[in-house]
């Protein structure tokens, strides 16, 4: 029997839960490797204390491998998530469970991956990011995969999906934005209340709190599909008896999606450097204050908005899969145009340059955000079709796993290449654009012979100085080249969708429907 088309209002719960599991892993994007190797502070502002050492081997970041590796086990659980999903059978159906179980804990540990135990260089606080690092990426798992699983479920036709695909683009881009405000509201708390007497672990205790606030908001937001939407009502599903190898093998011999999955892998691996790269590009490049990435963002979501009913309009006249490659050409022009901002031969204000980037960027940004999950949806759904099994999961947890393994080498090769230009001293304890900071664990330790945990213990509040010196250290030349280094796996996004059949798909989920 035919089941309801899922009602607006529960559209927009399930979008909902969108907002707040990308508000969760954009605080990840957006802040943690800013968080562990944040730049230099300019002449008479606060500095941010040294948590973790900054290199860690063959001339890798510290952070870069930590986030690499949080990256490939979040990938790996991925398709484990699926399968059990698509496998699994209740009163409360298939996916609804699992987002029940993975919101709290996400949201807790995203927390807690900024909350160290020690205010200084320490190894127990490497320990302590890298594992709660890993149970935020595990929970999460938990829910977004048997949340994109619910796309083709919950839409019955390819225009309910990409009406489904629209809501949660948006609610994603509205996740960028609040992510994004951590600076303001650290801002707002450092100035109303008194965290530390030490003005660098006031600035520490701010953001940490303004994270939280963050985290709390996404929370209440994932939980808005689970008590809104009743999952047996609405989606067409019935669980999954392909054991869990044969259902990989099956769901990665589908030409289409692997060609869709390894673009989204260049794709994903060029957009994150950018998004962690944001707040260098504005600090170093353009020598502004970090609160100008929120209003960069900010408009740059807006102007996405606006050319979303464009891309709804344009897609259905020439075809989703042209519509990408537009959205893939304009990202290869950007990143391009990231290695030449901020050069003082450039007649425009630093201000203006950073608009006209987000204002560009917007446009790939509401095509890529709305349309991939609405081709994935047609994938699995001809998939189904023509062999009878319903995989949804695995197949969106193919997608993830693609984006993930992006995303880790992005963030690996990103911390690195910012190192650039910083003498092999340096890259220790100072960061991109350094003028000199002096680590926290370094300034008034480096005269005693002995290091262990008690001497890391007697470091007091007061013994927090972080120096700056006049001479510039480097660091902006590596800032530079992640622009033409994203550029380059775009192109190589380009070549791979581009061997998509997107008319042969849909011809075929037609002629199968009508018979």
């Amino acid at each position: 029997m035919q089941k309801p088309s899922l009602p607006f209002g529960k559209q927009i719960s399930y979008a909902v839960g969108q907002l707040g599991w990308s508000t969760l892993i954009n605080i990840i994007g957006l802040h943690q490797v800013y968080f562990y190797l944040p730049p230099a502070p300019k002449a008479g502002q606060d500095c941010f204390p040294d948590l973790i050492e900054k290199m860690a081997f063959w001339g890798l970041s510290t952070i870069g491998v930590v986030a690499a590796v949080g990256r490939l086990w979040d990938a790996f659980t991925d398709p484990l998530i699926a399968n059990s999903s698509d496998r699994f059978s209740s009163r409360f159906g298939r996916r609804i469970p699992f987002l029940f179980l993975g919101g709290i804990p996400s949201a807790v540990f995203c927390w807690l991956i900024f909350v160290p135990p020690h205010n200084f260089i320490s190894s127990t606080n490497l320990v302590w990011m890298t594992s709660f690092m890993l149970l935020f990426y595990l929970f999460l798992t938990v829910y977004v995969t048997p949340f994109f699983a619910l796309i083709p479920e919950l839409g019955h036709t390819p225009e309910e999906r990409l009406n489904l695909s629209t809501y949660i683009s948006v609610t994603y881009a509205l996740g960028i934005i609040v992510a994004s405000t951590e600076p303001m509201i650290a801002s707002a708390l450092q100035s109303s209340f008194v965290f530390d007497a030490d003005p660098s672990l006031q600035t520490l205790a701010s953001r940490q709190y303004a994270l939280g606030i963050l985290c709390i908001f996404a929370a209440i937001c994932m939980y808005f599909p689970v008590f809104t939407i009743h999952e047996k009502t609405y989606c067409e599903s019935e669980a999954s008896s392909v054991p869990f190898k044969e259902a990989i093998i099956l769901t990665f011999k589908n030409k289409n999606f692997l060609y869709f999955a390894l673009s989204d892998l260049c794709y994903f691996l060029a957009l994150t450097i950018l998004t962690t790269g944001i707040s260098y590009y504005v600090t170093v490049l353009l020598e502004l204050e970090r609160d100008f990435v929120t209003q960069l963002l900010t408009v740059m979501l807006l102007v996405s908005f606006a050319f979303y009913p464009v891309v709804n309009f344009v897609a259905r006249k020439i075809g989703k899969k042209r519509t990408v490659l537009i959205g893939f050409y304009t990202f290869l022009a950007l990143f391009l145009s990231i290695y030449f901002i901020g050069k003082h031969s450039l007649p425009l204000s630093p201000y203006i340059q950073g608009y006209m980037i987000v204002a560009v960027a917007a446009i790939p940004i509401a095509i890529l955000g709305i349309l991939p999950n609405a081709i994935l949806a047609d994938i699995a759904e001809l998939d189904s079709l023509k062999t009878g099994s319903k995989r949804e999961g695995l197949f969106y947890a193919g997608r993830t796993f693609m984006q993930k393994l992006g995303q880790t080498l992005a963030v690996l090769i990103f911390s690195s290449v910012i190192l650039l230009g910083l003498d092999r001293d340096s890259k220790k304890q100072v960061s991109p654009n350094v003028t000199g900071i002096i680590a926290p664990s370094v300034s008034d330790s480096k005269s005693e012979p002995k290091k262990n945990s008690e001497s890391e213990a007697k470091i007091s509040k007061e013994s927090t100085i972080c120096k700056v010196e006049e001479v510039e250290a480097g660091g902006e030349l590596g800032v530079r080249l992640t622009g033409p280094l994203a550029s380059a796996f775009c192109l190589l996004a380009i070549f791979l969708f581009g061997k998509y059949k997107e008319d042969e798909t849909l011809e075929e989920i037609a002629k199968i429907r009508g018979k």
